[in-house]
């Protein structure tokens, strides 16, 4: 494992490093970046603008663009300090034993988690993508009408979706399934993590429920107001079901950044590029800054696949061992002398 873990770690203190500065520079899209002539962060907002919902009801609330953006940058900062610092140890003590012994525990902080994820979600969306143009199945976003609207909504999408996807249709049934408790607290607490806060003795049921989410996930890519093509649909699947597993596994901070990861951190520098170069956000993606970040992730993905093998196939030979080592103690309690 130490083979894969040395460059599994300057990856992801590279990837590390390049999330800290989308912050900045998202912010920069937002408040000194010419995307947009029609447009800028004084657009007027209403509460149906940022929760975009089929009510009969205005939201009672409005706000400019910049405002809400702010707000939910916030929001990402703290989460990604949180995600940074714990939960067992922070980012770089998590990295060192991997480093310099092999050792690699997978729960003991979030970001490292989240870039791990984050990294096999692009490798699995690649395939996916490379598999569905092989046969002709194109996938194509819609088309943007406004691109500082489209950027304040692939900002604000990974918080809404994930409360709506994860915490309601995925938090809120294994709290009542695997819940012993009628507390609030315990409520709170398990939507915020599942595993750390409620008895799941066995996980086929969550894995079912994590799927047929994921599933509508992708539906909803390509039925809502502003669909996605065809294609859409398996590659938004894919991310679902593995968004579910990371909420399940690793709690709704880890969720959200690894959602925010496919979101504003990468798009982010796609309309930095668009902007300094004077191109289209189409030939943004084909800049060679951004395949080099797409090749980054690509090997991350790789490495992390590859770590995760190593890490269940050496619990199975520690389990076995355990196993072998108990069974002549077992014999000797359950020999009966005459």
């Amino acid at each position: 494992m130490l083979a894969l873990g040395i460059p599994f770690s300057a990856l992801v203190s590279v990837i590390f490093g390049l999330m800290i500065l989308s912050f900045p520079i998202g912010a920069y899209v937002v408040f000194n970046s010419s995307i947009e002539d029609k447009i800028n962060y004084d657009y007027p907002l209403t509460g149906n603008d940022v929760f975009p919902v089929d009510v009969n009801f205005e939201i009672p609330f409005e706000f400019q663009l910049g405002d809400i953006f702010i707000f939910v940058w916030c929001i990402f900062i703290i989460l990604f300090t949180i995600a940074m610092l714990g939960p067992k140890k922070n980012f770089l003590k998590s990295l060192s034993p991997l480093m310099t012994e092999g050792k690699y525990d997978l729960n003991s902080n979030y970001l490292v988690s989240i870039v791990k994820w984050f990294s096999i979600l692009i490798v699995i969306s690649i395939l996916i993508d490379f598999i569905q143009e092989s046969v002709g199945v194109p996938t194509e976003p819609p088309e943007a009408k406004n691109l500082l609207l489209q950027f304040f909504d692939v900002t604000t999408a990974p918080i809404i979706e994930e409360i709506g996807f994860r915490v309601f249709l995925i938090g809120l049934p294994l709290f009542l399934v695997y819940s012993h408790k009628a507390s609030f607290l315990v409520f709170l607490k398990s939507l915020w993590n599942p595993t750390e806060n409620l008895h799941i003795f066995e996980t086929k049921k969550a894995l079912i429920l994590i799927i047929l989410v994921g599933i509508f996930f992708g539906a909803a890519h390509i039925f809502s107001g502003e669909p996605w093509t065809g294609g859409k649909f398996a590659q938004a699947s894919a991310s679902g079901i593995i968004l579910g597993w990371v909420y399940l596994k690793h709690g709704l901070v880890s969720a959200i950044l690894v959602h925010w990861s496919t979101n504003y951190f990468i798009f982010s520098y796609i309309y930095f590029l668009a902007d300094i170069n004077e191109i289209s956000i189409q030939n943004a993606f084909s800049h060679s800054l951004t395949n080099t970040f797409e090749i980054l992730l690509i090997i991350s993905g790789v490495l992390s696949i590859g770590l995760l093998l190593l890490n269940y196939l050496n619990k199975k030979k520690e389990e076995k061992i355990d196993s072998s080592m108990s069974d002549p103690q077992e014999k000797l309690d359950n020999f009966d002398v005459p």
